[in-house]
């Protein structure tokens, strides 16, 4: 896309990390929500995975899949099939690699008999504590050119904790 960049960032407090980003995108969400631009596109942790349903592709942390199971339109086979692997991945999730979480997804997927398992963090490269961001510098432009007043400290206090891991 035009204007965007990826970019692999590390961090050392997961939870830490997840408390800024989520400001950071709740306060761009408003701003895109009133101006139509929000620079940041995209956040991948390591641990993330996304399932194909019936509606589309659901992207998950392991560890939230019995949160997150009721949510998925599948048949009560193929529920069974990924509870029993996540299971197994949560049971394991403290000391588990990316490559061994490739490896799960990568079972997975041949039990289920079709790729409706996605997990993208082992080809583009993470481990714990990094995640992938995909920022759009035009947006970021963009709202820094317009905002006065109020928008303005908002977007300032979202830079700032972007900032913070670029």
């Amino acid at each position: 896309m035009a204007g965007t960049i990826s970019k692999i960032i590390p961090f050392r407090d997961e939870e830490e990390f997840l408390e800024d980003m989520s400001a950071a995108m709740e306060r761009f969400s408003y701003l895109a929500s009133r101006y139509g631009h929000n620079p940041i596109e995209g956040i991948l942790l390591w641990d993330y995975v996304g399932v194909q349903d019936e509606e589309g592709v659901k992207v998950f942390r392991i560890g939230e899949f019995p949160y997150f199971m009721g949510t998925l339109k599948l048949d009560l086979e193929t529920l069974g099939i990924l509870k029993r692997y996540f299971g197994e991945m949560e049971n394991r999730l403290g000391e588990l690699t990316v490559e061994e979480i490739k490896y799960f997804v990568d079972m997975l997927n041949e039990a289920l008999g079709r790729q409706m398992v996605h997990y993208e963090a082992y080809d583009l490269g993470l481990d714990r504590n990094t995640a992938y961001i995909i920022l759009n510098l035009a947006s970021l432009h963009y709202l820094d050119s317009i905002l006065e007043g109020k928008d303005r400290e908002v977007f300032e206090e979202a830079v700032e904790l972007l900032m913070k891991y670029l």
